[in-house]
This record gives C-alpha cells, structure tokens and sequence, in this order.
C-alpha cells in the first residue's frame, strides 16, 4: 500500500493555488466547482476545495503535514535553490537519515515536507534504530547544483507519506496495523511510524499538539480526506481521531 491524493479545504482558492504552483510547483490538473486539484503530470496529488473564511486547524485533530517525496537527491537540492532564490519561507529542516527533509506551511498553516529518500539498503530493517532528526548540511545538498530556472516539481513526485495530527496515539496505531500497516518507530507513545512493505513511514501520527483534541470542525481549513492506494478493499472509513480516509485497491 502507498498514500494517495490529500484533500485540504483552504480559505481562498486563488492564493492557495497561486502558492502551490508557484512555490511549491505543482502543476493544477483540474479546477471546477470550487476545487482545484493538482500533481506533476500524473495522478492527483492535492486536491483544494474552498472554504471562505475558514481558520487554521491548529490544536485539532487533522493534518500535520503532507510529503511530497521526490524523486532524487539532486531535484531535493534544485527545490531548495529555488526556494532561496525566490524567498520562499521554511518553517524547518532536517535529516532523518532514512531521508533528508524540508518543512513549511502553506497559506492557511497546512504542513508540507518536500523530501528526498537515503538509499533504502541504508535503513532498510533498521528504521526504529536509522530514523532520528538530525541538522541538514544545506551545503552539501545543493553542491554541484546548477542555478537553473526552477521548472516546478519533478515528474515521478509521489505522496511519499502523511503525518497526522491525532488524539491518542494507541488507538491510532492499533488501528492503521489492523489495515495492513507495520509499526516501524514509535517516540515516547507521542508519535508513531507505521509502512506497508519496509517503507520508513507512509504513516506519521503525533499529539503534540493534539492529546485528546477532536475532529477539526467545519470552520476551520482542515484535512478533509487522505487517499491509500492498494488496500485488499475500497473502504471509506474515519480513523480513531476522526479523520476520514479512502482506501482504493488501486496501486
């Protein structure tokens, strides 16, 4: 199994889709009936639905971030050149050392993380021992990067992983192996890792800010689905915070 399409609900759809096209680079795909839906060329990756006046979902259960896993080192170097070129803020970065990461947020305070995987012999087996969060040697990302125009996220860029902001952390981990998902890493039973077939994480769960929280209601700019593709059957389902989730047989 693998993550699909996030859809997020956002305040103002032109602000958000002229952010995500041109500091993120995602290309839109479709846009109708106030929804914008966006990848690089293949299938959806994020789909916009607009929400006026909708406020940040901090302090909810919901969405912490979506990452966007690239395809290379070399394209994780080329989006951070662009970003510096073009005064694009981050809210972090970092190496994990299964992967090396950038984090911001978007207009609306939803997570993003762009990221690039280690060599998978390198943690493979070992993530509970690998995955830490290290400082990011910058320097070394972008070495022997050309400065050339940014032409938007690469093709081949997948939804790598969601990291979810959730209300309790045993629920939730009981209920994603129950789908098919192996604990791969837990933090002090305040986050937890879980991936089907050896991955590192297609699924992050915290409650750092969220022990106890609800649902983010419908007043606030909100995760409103996350898609995993390749399950045994199409089920659409609320996890045990409330966050609804499709699961698709489709790989």
């Amino acid at each position: 199994m693998r993550m699909g399409a996030v859809h997020l609900t956002v305040a103002d759809l032109e602000r958000s889709s002229a952010y995500y096209e041109q500091a993120i680079g995602l290309r839109v795909h479709g846009r109708e009936n106030g929804t914008a839906r966006f990848g690089t060329g293949g299938e959806d990756l994020l789909v916009l639905t607009e929400q006026p006046g909708a406020q940040s979902a901090e302090g909810y259960s919901g969405l912490f971030h979506f990452a966007l896993l690239l395809p290379s080192r070399a394209d994780l170097g080329r989006w951070l050149k662009h970003a510096a070129r073009d005064h694009i803020e981050l809210t972090g970065m970092s190496d994990h050392r299964v992967s090396e990461a950038l984090y911001l947020r978007d207009p609306d305070y939803h997570g993003i993380e762009i990221y690039a995987d280690r060599p998978r012999e390198t943690w493979e087996g070992k993530v509970d021992q690998t995955m830490t969060t290290a400082p990011l040697d910058t320097a070394d990302l972008v070495r022997g990067i050309d400065d050339e125009p940014f032409q938007g996220l690469p093709d081949g860029t997948t939804m790598g992983h969601v990291h979810f902001c959730v209300a309790d952390i045993p629920s939730t981990v009981e209920f994603w192996e129950g789908h098919g998902f192996e604990l791969m890493a837990e933090l002090r039973a305040q986050a937890a890792f879980l991936a089907s077939n050896g991955y590192h994480h297609h699924v992050g769960a915290n409650t750092w800010q969220s022990q106890g929280a609800p649902y983010a209601p419908a007043d606030r700019a909100r995760l409103i689905g996350a898609t995993i593709h390749g399950a045994p059957e199409e089920r659409t389902l609320s996890d045990p915070s409330g966050i609804p989730l499709t699961f698709v047989t489709a790989a």
